[in-house]
């Protein structure tokens, strides 16, 4: 059981003890705290809610809610939805800031409070700071009685959301519904199952939906990997499916499967965004240090400059940013288009995609077959309290330091062959190491070979 506070928000395992825990007593005060923050930042007392469809979300979302609503701060509840839909609403809405109630590819016994500023984006590592301060302090003051913040329900963003990406220049919608794509849906068991039959059948597409009841009952790991794709893939060869796709519980993050069942890649999903984009819009590229180097070729293929960024969407949108990047996201399957807006987002994402599809005139496996292909490792060890990780990465640093090395998060080393990235996640306690080469035995190698050095110099502590 495991309590994470970050820059990004709250993250933790339902039940056990207070402060350890994702207690009903840490989400309040978590929540005070930002809800505060929000009003003595932007002074705006309206703050949009949504959530996935984890078995305790309709829970924290009361907790969460009504604590807002104590701050004297409005709240515009989304309930089921997805986090880009949220973001989407904060800046409809002109909220102060949004909050997201999901645990992303986390199993069910997670949940989390993810915080979005005023333009529905994440908030910087430094108002993710303030944040944590204020938590720590503790020192929220309340309104009386006669400022209580109001409360409606809205159930149509996902629509609203849905028109937004149908209106965008690149998605070619007549392109889609001449193609009649026949396509398979696995929901995870939550809210995807409410946003994606619709995006598709707007777009002509016959949808055949897998893991659709939104419960928070899981069907599989909800991580949108190759390894829990397996019933996915099945029933695309069954139903003589043109592709299917699986989005994780909160709809960030996507995966394709191709006709003939097999995994498309998750990294590869924006690498074939990417490419169509740049067809259309030139302009540099980013992904975070943990992504596919085949983002970087395609981008160069189109004589455009490729970036990379440290971990986490906050990151990559800033220097996408800084280099007015008109494509960018990370390699877990996370699309970010900035025409409709600066987050993560599968809906987006899908629709670009099959745009791609369409005017390529291929299958989904032929024109997998056009990007280049490197194989990437995922891999992580628990970080556990005897483990000095600052000490690990300056050790390894120190062992590597010949190489090509970038200490911006983490350790990332890159090689001729490929390149190994290890850093401490963000959202659980564990050590994430990535890998990736030309072929899957570098790739599993070069993940040995660092795992064999960290476990040497953890005995050594």
């Amino acid at each position: 059981m495991a309590l994470i506070k970050s820059i990004s928000g709250i993250r933790g395992t339902i039940g056990g003890m207070v402060g350890e825990n994702l207690t009903p007593q840490d989400i309040v005060a978590c929540t005070a705290a930002f809800g505060y923050w929000t009003l003595q930042k932007t002074n705006n007392p309206k703050i949009v809610v949504g959530r996935d469809a984890r078995v305790s979300g309709q829970l924290v979302n009361n907790l969460v809610v009504s604590t807002l609503q104590f701050l004297g701060i409005s709240v515009v509840d989304l309930g089921l939805s997805t986090t880009p839909t949220v973001e989407v609403a904060v800046t409809e809405e002109k909220a102060g800031a949004g909050i997201v109630l999901t645990a992303s590819h986390n199993p069910k016994q997670w949940n989390a409070l993810k915080f979005l500023n005023e333009k529905g984006e994440f908030i910087s590592a430094q108002d993710g700071e303030d944040v944590l301060e204020l938590i720590e302090a503790g020192t929220i003051v309340y309104p009386d009685i006669n400022k209580l913040g109001t409360y409606s329900l809205r159930h149509d963003y996902i629509h609203i959301h849905i028109q937004k990406i149908l209106d965008l220049p690149l998605v070619n919608v007549e392109a889609i519904k001449a193609k009649r794509f026949k396509i398979v849906v696995d929901a995870v068991n939550s809210t995807g199952a409410l946003a994606l039959p619709p995006l598709l059948e707007e777009l002509g597409c016959e949808v055949i939906l897998i893991n659709g009841e939104p419960n928070g009952e899981f069907a599989h790991n909800p991580e949108p990997l190759p390894e829990h794709l397996s019933q996915l893939c099945f029933e695309v060869v069954k139903q003589h499916a043109h592709l299917g796709i699986c989005v994780d519980p909160d709809v960030d993050r996507l995966a394709f499967v191709s006709e003939d069942g097999e995994p498309f890649g998750e990294e590869y999903s924006l690498v074939a965004v990417a490419d169509y984009v740049l067809k259309h819009t030139p302009g540099a590229t980013v992904s975070n240090l943990s992504s596919t180097r085949a983002l970087r070729d395609v981008t160069q293929r189109y004589g455009q400059r490729y970036l990379a960024s440290a971990v986490g969407e906050v990151n990559v949108v800033a220097k996408m940013k800084e280099f007015d990047s008109p494509i960018g996201g990370e390699g877990n399957g996370g699309i970010i288009y900035p025409a409709l807006h600066y987050g993560r987002d599968a809906m987006v994402g899908v629709a670009l995609f099959l745009s791609h599809l369409a005017e390529a005139g291929k299958t989904m496996s032929q024109l997998r077959h056009t990007y280049p292909s490197y194989h990437i490792i995922k891999s992580k060890i628990e970080l556990t309290p005897d483990i000095d990780y600052h000490k690990l990465i300056v050790k390894l640093s120190e062992k590597y330091q010949h190489e090509n090395i970038n200490t911006i998060d983490g350790l990332k080393i890159d090689l001729e062959i490929g390149w190994v990235h290890l850093r401490k996640s963000n959202t659980e306690p564990i050590i994430r190491i990535y890998a990736e080469g030309s072929s899957e035995v570098i790739a599993d190698n070069l993940a040995d070979k660092i795992k064999s050095d960290m476990n040497n110099i953890i005995r050594g502590f």
